[in-house]
């Protein structure tokens, strides 16, 4: 994109044209330190390479918050100004990242807790296109960081949580430092359904699962010892959050694949984040059905001969295994190819059916016919067969074809690719508010 190497200018905002990087400030009565930050800010970013623009997102304050904001908009011809009806961080982004048209969107706390030195690493990989999102972080080996230790405590063992459940690679999901492309947060932003404080949480984790690549800069950070924010409720209200995404990935109605192909980033980055949520989904999926054939075998035992009783138990497993693989593993949805893919699916039943037979006979020749043994050989059998299973889906059933490519008619090069999903600027999906400091720190 050639407008990213634009030289400083501050005449770039003033005449309304595009800037390189705009920098968020969500704010909610902050008439004590609003004008202080943002002049700040401005004259750290002038010292930066790119022209840039600060947007004030008004969070619905009710002391002289606004009043403040509009005066600094009327001086500073690079500040902006958004107005918002209601509160919610995660609002407040979402209506001013949605309406901007810089390269690179930045969000700060209006409280600077973040110093601005490491701005200009928070932005560069994105502006070169090395990376999709960075995030400032406080748990970083090299950061240095001063606050308490009760947030030290819901902070570290928040972002612990988020490596047990969603296998997170990033360290620190709260902090009020992070910056992301245009194009990436055009795809993503319709997908975050949180308002609020588990916006940051639940965009990250969407980023990660879909392949997308995030920076991690190491911060020098200090507490605001006047943040009002309620460190328990925020806590539980992510944890909530937690468990809707959960259900979200696993239910498998994020359409991931999707945006890292029109992102371009199906690289083999992606594809391990994929792949590990996609093995223990299987293997749920596995262990579930190798338990029900067990069941389906002993029952049937009782009434037919061995050979129909593995028969049977194979093929109404290997259906309902089909089926739950296509819509929770590999997020297929809808009736298109389905019969296509029972299809297939039976064709690996009958290498199953191969595999645990001859494991059957090769126990009758040994001269065991007790039903125990039979389940145990039959069992072991059929858990290999569910790995030839895995790899058999992965990649022949379920496999991306040509024609399915989301790709095909992708926007030019050096422009966004937008998502069919994506919230036009101003409609309800997209009108948002904010609040000040990171809520675990």
């Amino acid at each position: 994109m050639s407008e990213l190497r634009q030289p400083v200018t501050s005449t770039a905002a003033a005449k309304g044209t595009a800037t390189v990087l705009d920098v968020v400030i969500p704010v909610y009565n902050e008439e004590a330190q609003l004008a202080a930050s943002v002049e700040r800010v401005l004259v750290h970013l002038r010292t930066m390479p790119w022209s840039f623009r600060v947007t004030i997102a008004d969070n619905a304050s009710t002391d002289q918050t606004g009043l403040i904001a509009r005066r600094l908009s009327h001086t500073h011809p690079e500040v902006h100004v958004v107005h918002l009806a209601e509160r919610g961080r995660g609002r407040a982004l979402k209506r001013a990242w949605s309406a901007s048209d810089s390269d690179v969107l930045v969000y700060m706390d209006v409280d600077l807790s973040t110093d601005l030195a490491a701005l200009l690493p928070l932005v560069a990989p994105l502006v070169s296109g090395h990376s999709d999102l960075a995030i400032g972080s406080r748990l970083a080996p090299a950061s240095r960081v001063e606050r308490g230790a009760k947030r030290e405590l819901i902070s570290r063992s928040y972002n612990l949580i988020l490596r047990r459940t969603f296998r997170a690679r990033f360290s620190d999901a709260q902090c009020g430092f992070k910056a992301i492309r245009r194009d990436a947060a055009r795809e993503l932003l319709p997908l975050v359904e949180d308002n609020a404080w588990f916006f940051d949480t639940e965009l990250l984790v969407v980023a990660e699962q879909a392949g997308l690549r995030i920076h991690e800069v190491p911060v020098d950070w200090t507490d605001d010892p006047d943040s009002s924010v309620d460190i328990v409720r925020t806590a539980l209200d992510d944890l909530q959050g937690v468990a809707r995404l959960g259900d979200s990935l696993v239910r498998g109605t994020l359409p991931l694949r999707e945006i890292g192909e029109r992102l371009g980033r199906t690289s083999t980055e992606a594809a391990r984040g994929r792949l590990g949520m996609q093995v223990g989904i299987f293997l749920v999926i596995g262990v579930c059905c190798t338990l029900v054939y067990a069941l389906i075998y002993l029952w049937l035992r009782t009434s037919t001969t061995s050979g129909w009783a593995n028969f049977t138990a194979l093929l109404v497993t290997a259906i309902a295994n089909t089926a739950a693989n296509r819509r929770f593993t590999f997020g297929v949805r809808g009736p298109h190819d389905a019969l296509r893919h029972q299809v297939q699916g039976l064709l690996i039943f009958v290498v199953g059916l191969a595999v645990t037979s001859g494991s059957l006979a090769t126990l009758h020749a040994l001269g065991s016919n007790h039903r125990g043994a039979e389940v145990v050989v039959l069992t072991t059998a059929n858990l290999g067969v569910t790995v030839l299973r895995f790899v058999a889906m992965k990649l022949w059933v379920f496999v991306r074809r040509p024609a399915d490519q989301p790709g095909r008619g992708r926007a030019p090069a050096g422009q966004p690719a937008l998502s069919r999903h994506a919230a036009v600027p101003g409609s309800p999906a997209a009108t948002p508010t904010g609040s000040p400091a990171a809520p675990y720190g």
